[in-house]
């Protein structure tokens, strides 16, 4: 069982990770591939007068602030269009893509967090109303009938919350709720850069492996922008059970094969 992540930023290759999810299913492998749509996400919100907003917590970590009017952007572009062109590209495949969101059938409930402590010219400053959030919860027995079924699920990174609303949650961290709620041999976490770099801008500085014990010093040493909320999903994965998590290089002609042989940033 593997639980993948696609990321949706620029020069992640869709069409060789959609081959690569055919083929992989075609040996017999189940799999659970999350998505992100970042890209998408800003370029939508602009062309509607809503431009994108991102916030950056006192701990160093990125993120988009999503109120009312954002958050329904965000579900039309993440459970729609992302979600169901993405199950178009795997259905031409072979694969019996299904696609859906964590708001149906309960499939990751979370807690909105209603306010953001954010770093704005060095001074903090609380905004509210936000409709951000953290998963607390995986409906395990829906995964598992869809993929007994034969179905490949193809999650967009929604929750739902206390009251039923939508949240805009971490997809990274959704894939790593999923992996360990399934129990999965393996999260792969794809990118548009080769793993965790020593150097952002030096893509022949890749750490080839982190230590266990030692992600967190990793976390704060190397990780930056995007990459500190993967390194961080990658952390909570390995707490839930996941045997072992890869960061690694969706642009390659086959990304997922490649992680799982070890091409990327390890940590196990």
């Amino acid at each position: 069982m593997l639980v993948v992540k696609v990321g949706g930023s620029g020069g992640v290759d869709l069409e060789r990770v959609c081959r690569d999810v055919a083929r992989l299913l075609k040996r017999g492998t189940k799999l659970v591939l999350v998505h992100g749509g970042s890209r998408e996400m800003d370029e939508i919100s602009q062309r509607l007068g809503c431009p994108p907003r991102f916030v950056t917590t006192p701990s160093g970590f990125k993120s988009r602030y999503t109120d009312r009017g954002t958050l329904e952007i965000f579900v039309m572009v993440m459970a729609g269009r992302v979600n169901k062109l993405l199950v178009e590209r795997l259905q031409a495949h072979g694969v019996n893509a299904l696609g859906l969101s964590g708001l149906d059938g309960g499939l990751v409930r979370g807690r909105r967090k209603g306010t953001i402590i954010a770093l704005e010219n060095g001074k903090k400053r609380v905004l509210r109303g936000d409709y951000g959030g953290t998963v607390e919860e995986v409906n395990t027995s829906l995964l598992r009938l869809l993929l007994a079924e034969g179905y490949t699920p193809v999650v967009a990174p929604l929750a739902i919350g206390e009251e039923s609303e939508p949240l805009n949650v971490d997809g990274d961290r959704v894939a790593a709720a999923l992996a360990g709620a399934l129990e999965a041999e393996a999260l792969i976490i794809l990118s548009n850069v080769p793993g965790l770099l020593k150097d952002p801008a030096d893509e022949d500085s890749l750490i080839p492996k982190v230590p266990r014990a030692e992600a967190r010093r990793y976390l704060e040493r190397y990780a930056q922008g995007r990459m500190k909320k993967k390194l961080l999903s990658a952390i909570e994965a390995l707490k839930g059970g996941v045997r072992r998590v890869v960061l690694a290089d969706g642009r390659t002609e086959t990304p997922i094969s490649r992680a799982l042989e070890g091409q990327g940033t390890l940590i196990e």
